[in-house]
């Protein structure tokens, strides 16, 4: 799966959409965020992640989706389940990228 690119408008409705998405923040000055980029992209593309949305966004050009998520530096990840936020935060690893997808692929208690 490829990573796409959307706004703050967008996510809104992907994120009710898909059932599963995590979504990085970035920054062009963030030199941890262009590290992380191959390894997010080959995680995209990993068989075992084909049911979550990857996506990417600019944290400084989507205010309102930056707030949400209570942005506090980049890289900032954000994981959502059926339109709910479930985890978000600093992530400067790849195992800590894969920690916040096996928390999206695990079964919804009730």
């Amino acid at each position: 799966m490829r990573i796409t690119e959307i706004t703050d408008q967008q996510l809104r409705q992907l994120i009710f959409d898909k059932e599963r998405v995590i979504v990085k923040f970035t920054d062009a000055a963030c030199p941890v965020c262009n590290q992380l980029s191959p390894s997010f992209q080959r995680l995209s593309t990993e068989p075992e992640y084909q049911d979550i949305m990857f996506v990417r966004m600019s944290a400084s050009e989507n205010p309102v989706s930056s707030q949400e998520v209570k942005l506090t530096g980049t890289p900032f990840f954000a994981t959502y389940r059926k339109g709910t936020i479930q985890e978000c935060g600093i992530v400067a690893s790849e195992e800590g990228i894969r920690a916040l997808l096996r928390q999206l692929l695990q079964p919804v208690s009730a």
